[in-house]
């Protein structure tokens, strides 16, 4: 099987510093890739690379198909002026601005696939409504739905629930495991047993990338990885969370 994306032997990083070191990855049709390790380990960048906003010190980014429409993303928080007067269809719409250029229009079929999907995410009464006025589940809707508006191959989510609540969280879930079935996710978290709930594999990053086939690790992997973990209480329910660097960049 040949894989959507591979990456050979990469190292990178910033300034002269190399966070990533030998990295090697491959990402095939339907992957649901988590992505794990302490803040500094190299998460961000290795995203950076993914994506081709960081070109790498070494090694290749090999993208055997086409690199158009190649890529969803969604951020761990969608910066924007909440005061800018866009509404939610126009943010939506402006997933396709890399195949369409900034001052195209968008075409009846592309409004209405727009409609299509932010009724299929819960979101059809909120068309017109300014995206300031949202809250942040509902924002995180309204910006999955740009990411995936393009018909991507892979979704790159970095930190997806962050800022929303646990009642969101699960259904944000079940919406990703639906669009596994269509494209391949590679998904950034901290929290453990979210990742171990829903992802197929596992990598975890620490300067290097120690890939896991599998959704169950044990503390005792981790920990020979080099990504030791602690327990916290997010609300009443506690979580095991990646330990923080208390030096380096991600």
């Amino acid at each position: 099987m040949t894989p959507i994306l591979e990456l050979k032997n990469v190292s990178a990083g910033y300034d002269h510093e190399v966070i990533l070191h030998q990295v090697n990855l491959k990402i095939y049709e339907h992957d649901f890739l988590g992505i794990i390790g302490p803040n500094g380990g190299g998460k961000t960048t290795l995203l950076k690379v993914i994506l081709g906003l960081l070109k790498p010190y070494s090694g290749e980014v090999i993208y055997p198909v086409s690199r158009q429409n190649l890529f969803g993303y969604l951020p761990q928080n969608s910066r924007f002026d909440q005061r800018f007067p866009i509404d939610v269809t126009e943010v939506v719409l402006s997933g396709l601005m890399s195949e369409k250029g900034l001052y195209k229009s968008y075409t009846r079929a592309e409004k209405q696939k727009a409609w299509d999907l932010l009724d299929q995410y819960g979101m059809g009464a909120y068309k017109k409504a300014p995206i300031g006025d949202l809250s942040g589940g509902q924002m995180q809707r309204v910006f999955l739905c740009r990411a995936v508006i393009a018909s991507p191959r892979i979704l790159i989510l970095d930190e997806p629930t962050t800022y929303v609540d646990s009642n969101f969280e699960k259904e944000f879930y079940t919406i990703l495991e639906e669009l596994n079935k269509s494209l391949s996710i590679v998904m950034v978290s901290h929290d453990l047993g979210t990742i171990c709930s829903y992802v197929k594999t596992i990598a975890c990053v620490n300067r290097e990338l120690h890939y896991h086939n599998s959704n169950l690790i044990s503390a005792e992997q981790l920990q020979s990885y080099h990504c030791p973990i602690e327990l916290i209480t997010h609300g009443k329910i506690p979580h095991r969370v990646l330990k923080e660097h208390e030096k380096g960049k991600q």
